[in-house]
């Protein structure tokens, strides 16, 4: 992402210049990894969840026994007495009507999962870096064509004035914002399932993110409209950076929140003792592993790589040389006048081909040309078998 160094700041009115500008802050030029946003959100939802369970005594409240072998039926635990349709039926099991479940769940289930802070931090930024990127809020499903810029900067007092909800609309229509506020109400519907019945009836998409950074009259007011989310900058949370795992998620900045951002995620200047150790936090520009180990700068600096010995296995004494001619000399010959004769032979293939190559008049030696001829010869006698064994195939 090729991060723009200045970032306009909006005012409650549509048409006028904008005029205050504030540099963007060194956390937008974060790589963004969707692998570590989507894997850590995974984890930290799961961390909200309620303990559930099927009561201990389900299933259980009947004092059935087994009617033992010899009656011709299973040994399944029956229900006792008679004169109803109960009687005598199977219970306690899984497989019968009334009885418990197979594998009850039980609330000591190991329900929440633990999440590495560092890498918790790593998928914040992330997530932060690739709300400012403008494909990737409209890949989201948010309704951004109307926004002057992103990310969006609103001025301070234009939502320090907001003390009810009709102002905090008109705000929002004003930076162009109704179109995704209108997406979330056209999308309320009725949940799929017997969740309708459990407190969580209506379904609907998320709206944008409102970020501010200290407490005001205007966060009932725009919390208030439906998909509108508000949080503190210093509280930003990935669940809400990336809902259901997807960046992207729209966000409006109060200049105050933007401005801080440095403060609390660090830059690229060298720490003081003003800044603090927070500026002093290294910040990763390439996310290409493999290039930065292989760089200069890396390699130079490493140790060479150790000489490995590996041990040679154990040769047939009749194939090593030395020990061939202590063993055999007779033999120790043969094999040297075979390997002259092999490098001769290929020294000479060598030749042929270069002659062959270049187009210049090849002229064979004696043993060339029989074993040419003798070549030849097979092929002739070759060609008339297999010619005679067809002929008494056919026939």
């Amino acid at each position: 992402m090729q991060a723009r160094p200045l970032v306009g700041v909006q005012t409650a009115d549509a048409k006028a210049k904008v005029d205050q500008h504030v540099q963007l802050p060194a956390v937008f030029t974060t790589p963004i990894r969707p692998d570590l946003i989507n894997s850590v959100f995974i984890r930290m939802n799961k961390n909200k969840r309620q303990p559930y369970s099927v009561s201990k005594f389900a299933g259980h409240q009947t004092s059935a026994e087994s009617w033992g072998t010899g009656r011709a039926v299973a040994r399944i635990p029956r229900v006792p007495g008679g004169g109803t349709h109960r009687a005598g039926q199977g219970a306690f099991g899984n497989m019968c009507r009334g009885g418990r479940m197979f594998a009850p769940t039980k609330i000591w289930r190991h329900w929440h999962k633990k999440v590495n802070v560092t890498e918790k931090r790593h998928a914040l930024v992330s997530a932060l870096s690739a709300s400012a990127v403008p494909a990737l809020v409209m890949a989201r499903g948010h309704k951004i064509d109307n926004v002057a810029e992103i990310p969006l900067v609103v001025d301070n007092k234009a939502v320090e004035s907001l003390d009810k909800t009709k102002a905090a609309n008109a705000l929002l229509k004003a930076l162009g914002v109704d179109a995704d506020v209108q997406k979330v109400l056209d999308s309320r519907g009725i949940r799929v399932g017997v969740g309708k019945m459990r407190n969580r009836r209506y379904t609907q998409r998320r709206g944008p993110l409102v970020i501010y950074n200290e407490k005001i009259p205007a966060i009932k007011a725009l919390r208030n409209i439906a998909g509108v989310e508000v949080v503190s900058v210093n509280n930003l949370n990935l669940l809400q950076l990336a809902p259901g795992g997807h960046l992207g998620r729209f966000c409006i900045w109060t200049k105050d929140a933007f401005e801080k951002l440095d403060t609390i995620y660090g830059t690229y200047k060298k720490a003081s003792s003003k800044i603090g150790y927070k500026l002093a936090r290294p910040m990763m520009t390439n996310a290409d592993i493999s290039r930065i180990i292989n760089s200069d700068e890396i390699q130079s600096v490493l140790r060479e790589k150790k000489e490995t010995k590996t041990i040679q296995p154990k040769r047939n004494p009749l194939k090593n040389m030395s020990a061939l001619r202590k063993l055999n000399p007779h033999g120790y010959q043969l094999k040297q006048k075979a390997i002259a004769a092999t490098q001769k032979n290929q020294r000479d293939r060598a030749a042929l081909l270069e002659k062959t190559r270049k187009g210049e008049k090849v002229e064979l030696t004696e043993a060339q040309k029989q074993k040419k001829t003798a070549g030849k010869e097979l092929r002739k006698k070759n060609t008339k078998s297999a010619k005679s064994y067809k002929l008494k195939l056919n026939a």
